[in-house]
């Protein structure tokens, strides 16, 4: 895979990452042997960027992804905005999570809870260098109303945390880990960023990023890690949207993305997991696999050819915006 660099700086990373929710048991019911086998798979089939944060698991994921990545040659992103406390969530399982370690999270986007966050996830991972810092989940999606505090916080000192780290070279880049458009757009308001990781909004199902924020992105020079390319699994046939039940409207636009894909007898996962890919602004796709097995098919998808008149068939059918990039077919 050949390797492509995050923003202005010289990092590079493989198109192709390994995203580490699931191995924190978030919406997969891993333990620790299965997430490191998934990460041993990973690493033979020669992926060498990995994604986790303190959310996953609430630490369960950085510490199976320090063990297995300690001695060995690897980009990581890990994330910040979020301190985790001793005493157990009262209810992991509406997160989503499964077995979680016994903490709490509290949220501090200022300046002392960054760097404060960074160091609890070095001790977490066991590592001496994480190469992109993310600030987690940062807007309104998450938040409410309650995110003008939190992005005051950012603005006012959690980004300058973030940029002293990386001038002082403990960092290569820093950016946002989101859900939404908009923080995005907020947050290069406020700073030189390097890198955002933006889940669920750059896929098959929605291109809204190309209306204002990736020419906003490529001005800026910060470029894009793409998480969720499935969009929470409903472009591999399960339920789930954004994280929750996918609502009618979702449901009948992947149905017709799948009766197009099937005139054409390719995989709708394949041509969900190659169409970020296209965007010369997008670095890396980061799907979350629960097992090695969803990871073999995850890179037959990666390598599956994929006419281009699926694409054109698509835009004209008005399933993908007409500006989009698309794959150059194979």
């Amino acid at each position: 895979m050949e390797k492509r660099q995050v923003g202005r700086t010289g990092l590079m990373i493989d198109p192709l990452g390994l995203g580490g929710a699931p191995l924190g048991g978030n919406f997969a019911e891993l333990d620790y042997s299965q997430a490191a086998d998934l990460i041993r798979a990973a690493k033979d089939a020669g992926i060498g960027y990995f994604d986790t944060a303190p959310w996953y698991g609430f630490g369960r994921s950085e510490r199976v992804v320090g063990d297995l990545l300690r001695g060995t040659d690897y980009i990581l992103s890990d994330k910040v905005g979020r301190l985790l406390k001793p005493g157990p969530e009262k209810d992991p399982v509406k997160f989503g999570m499964y077995d979680p370690l016994p903490f709490h999270v509290v949220y501090d986007y200022g300046y002392d809870g960054i760097m404060r966050a960074f160091e609890d996830n070095l001790q977490r991972l066991g590592l001496d260098r994480i190469d992109i810092l993310l600030a987690h989940d940062i807007g309104a999606f998450q938040h409410g109303d309650e995110n003008t505090r939190h992005f005051k916080d950012l603005a006012d000192g959690g980004y300058r945390a973030m940029d002293e780290l990386r001038k002082a070279g403990q960092i290569s880049a820093i950016g946002l880990g989101v859900n939404e458009n908009q923080v995005c757009m907020d947050a290069l308001g406020i700073g030189d960023w390097d890198a955002f990781l933006l889940a669920g909004r750059y896929t098959l199902l929605e291109q809204t990023p190309l209306d204002e924020l990736f020419p906003a992105c490529r001005d800026a020079g910060t470029t894009i890690i793409c998480g969720g390319p499935f969009n929470s699994g409903v472009l591999v046939g399960r339920e789930m949207w954004n994280y929750a039940k996918a609502p009618t409207e979702v449901v009948d636009k992947v149905r017709k993305l799948g009766a197009i894909a099937d005139e054409f007898s390719i995989s709708l996962a394949a041509a969900a997991l190659q169409f970020p890919l296209a965007n010369d602004l997008v670095t890396s796709v980061i799907p979350g696999p629960r097992d090695a097995d969803e990871l073999k098919q995850i890179i037959d998808w990666y390598n599956a050819p994929i006419p281009v008149e699926f694409w054109s068939a698509l835009q004209s059918n008005g399933l993908l915006n007409p500006d989009a990039p698309v794959p150059a077919g194979g």
